[in-house]
């Protein structure tokens, strides 16, 4: 809200089952997403392109998915669900390569910038965190790649 208050035009988004009313009331431009489903991150870039003209000044991969117990506190590395571990890295770390993949272009026309929200248990470990921490490590490590990577074509 505070890049609305500057003048600038942010775009949300949230998942189908969120509630919208803080960004309705406050006249941000939102769609639905999905980040684990191809189909919603190419239509939200189609979406994004009609209401920007084609360019993108700053992308913030936000979404993330932490693994808790039936206790509610996050997991033990050997009690891992595999499964639902998976479906953490399919939000925190692939869904943010989708997001990248579908919308590099347009960032690169505006010299753009992508902003990964990471956590400091990608880089120092905490107990009973080891999924959510791997996930994380892997976006830095990803996010540190592609800045490399894209430095020569003016984007960050």
């Amino acid at each position: 809200m505070e890049y609305a208050r500057r003048g600038l035009q942010p775009i949300a988004t949230l998942l189908p089952s969120e509630n919208s009313k803080h960004l309705d009331d406050a006249g941000i431009a939102w769609f639905p997403l999905d980040v684990t489903k191809e189909d919603s991150v190419r239509e939200l870039k189609h979406q994004v392109a009609e209401l920007t003209r084609g360019s993108l000044d700053i992308l913030i991969n936000n979404a993330t998915n932490v693994l808790t117990g039936p206790t509610g506190y996050t997991m033990t590395a050997i009690d891992t669900d595999v499964a639902a571990a998976a479906k953490m890295f399919d939000v925190n770390v692939f869904g943010a390569m989708r997001m990248v993949h579908h919308f590099h272009d347009m960032l690169i026309q505006s010299s753009g910038t992508v902003v990964s929200i990471g956590s400091v248990g990608g880089i120092v470990p905490y107990v009973y965190g080891s999924a959510y921490n791997a996930t994380k490590a892997a976006l830095h490590h990803w996010s540190n790649t592609l800045r490399v990577e894209m430095a020569p074509l003016g984007y960050a």
